[in-house]
């Protein structure tokens, strides 16, 4: 018999996950899956995509039933409801109409040389890549495509980044780049600070985080589905936008659920944002690692400042000097794009927004693993991953060619976010006694700026 949503979590059999959750600090072998568990997830690729999801999903799962009350145990991801959840942008639907995942400027042009692959979902990205490419205002994508066949990958990178814009050369796979990246943990957990435990304020078998308090300061896919799987496992999330930058609808319909959603210039209002953030369990972070020392929120001064601080951080790419990036930049730039091909000749994209979603899921474990620390042991704690690290890993792992992916069962739920009928899929990560759906979400930038 397959494995179902109803049996235990026991993950010594799987070689990532065991070692997801001993990066963790967790014991492996006190947990024994299915053969085949993971590669059950219907997500078809050359690369194992399947089983990172699965692994990410098992991950939060058994972190979030740790932190539950005596007797809550993780169940083992459905892959049915993993592969759902991976792809939900692709079940989500707003008054009954689905939506384009991408805009226009964003996708893969041929150059002079080669391939570049271009990000412009925001408009100012979108215009940043005109503007790169000096073109007028409103050009259309034929013209975009025209121009970038004029032009080497470097030259439209190097001409569309000097502006602000996202495109990047769509390379080969960085082998040694790889093989460096996946000597360090997949998710990091790390003190930075001492002070005095801090229990979990009322943890229960459906709630294991009720009573903690989320601020959190990021934006597309997987910052906040890092969130929404905080919110769904009873965090107090608030998520703060800045005032001028609005959300792209959609994104925030399909991560949104049960967090208060606020506006707040935090460099104008500084007063008003130093207030919540001292009131804050844990701070989740979007922001490039320069822009973060700016304003003064980069890990340590925050540690300093606000000693029982959980810090978590995500970027596209590791180091301090990370640049801005998406998973399909990410995609294009390590090689995945290449691994993932049909024939070897245009490049092909992952089936699902793999590195978004594994990381959101992966940092959600962290963040739990370093409350759970913070209540034992006191201190403040540093949680990060990147895109680019999760990349490695997949690339990494085994491969094969790619199977028809089978039907499956796509469970839904249904909400009204601000006059908007809202259908989106219901949660892949399990725990016995939580919950089987999802809190609604509130209409973007509703809610004020306070606890």
């Amino acid at each position: 018999m397959g494995p179902t949503s109803d049996t235990p979590l026991r993950p010594q059999d799987s070689g990532l996950l065991a070692r997801v959750l001993a990066e963790l600090g967790l014991r492996a072998d006190a947990l024994t899956l299915p053969a085949g568990a993971a590669s059950a997830v219907p997500l078809p690729s050359h690369l194992a995509v399947g089983e990172l999801a699965w692994t990410s999903i098992g991950a939060a799962a058994a972190v979030i039933a740790i932190a539950a009350a005596e007797g809550g145990h993780p169940l083992l991801p459905d892959p049915d409801l993993v592969a759902s959840a991976y792809r939900s942008d692709r079940y989500l639907r707003v008054d009954g109409e689905a939506i384009e995942g991408f805009a226009p400027l964003s996708g893969f042009w041929r150059t002079a040389d080669g391939w570049v692959r271009t990000h412009g979902n925001y408009p100012h990205h979108a215009a940043a890549l005109r503007t790169g490419l000096r073109l007028r205002d409103g050009a259309s994508p034929d013209e975009v495509a025209w121009v970038l066949r004029t032009m080497t990958s470097v030259q439209a990178t190097t001409a569309v980044q000097a502006h602000g814009g996202l495109c990047v050369p769509v390379r080969q796979e960085h082998q040694h780049e790889d093989a460096v990246l996946r000597t360090t943990p997949l998710i990091q957990v790390s003190r930075l600070g001492d002070s005095r435990p801090r229990a979990l304020p009322r943890p229960t078998t459906d709630s294991p985080l009720s009573g903690i308090r989320v601020l959190d300061l990021t934006r597309v896919i997987a910052g906040p589905v890092a969130t929404r799987t905080l919110a769904f496992a009873g965090a107090e999330v608030l998520r703060i936008d800045p005032p001028l930058r609005e959300e792209i609808s959609w994104q925030h319909f399909d991560t949104g659920h049960g967090k208060r959603t606020a506006l707040l210039d935090i460099v104008a209002d500084r007063e008003r944002f130093d207030a919540l953030l001292a009131d804050a369990d844990v701070i989740v972070l979007g922001y490039r690692p320069d822009g973060l020392r700016r304003l003064g929120l980069d890990p340590r001064s925050l540690a300093a400042r606000h000693p029982q601080l959980v810090v978590a951080q995500l970027s596209a790419w590791p180091g301090e000097d990370s640049a801005r990036g998406f998973d399909s930049i990410v995609q294009a730039d390590c090689g995945i794009s290449w691994a993932d091909s049909d024939d070897g000749h245009v490049p092909g994209a992952l089936p699902a927004q793999a590195l978004d979603h594994s990381a959101g899921y992966l940092l959600a474990a962290g963040i739990t693993m370093a409350l759970c620390r913070r209540a034992e042991s006191g201190g403040s704690w540093y949680v990060r991953t990147s895109l680019r690290r999760v990349a490695a890993e997949l690339l990494g792992m085994p491969r094969g060619e790619p199977r028809r992916a089978p039907e499956h069962e796509v469970r839904t739920q249904e909400f009204e976010v601000g006059g908007h009928r809202v259908t989106t899929v219901v949660p892949a990560v399990r725990w016995a006694g939580g919950p089987v759906q999802f809190a609604a979400p509130r209409p973007w930038g509703a809610d004020a700026p306070e606890w």
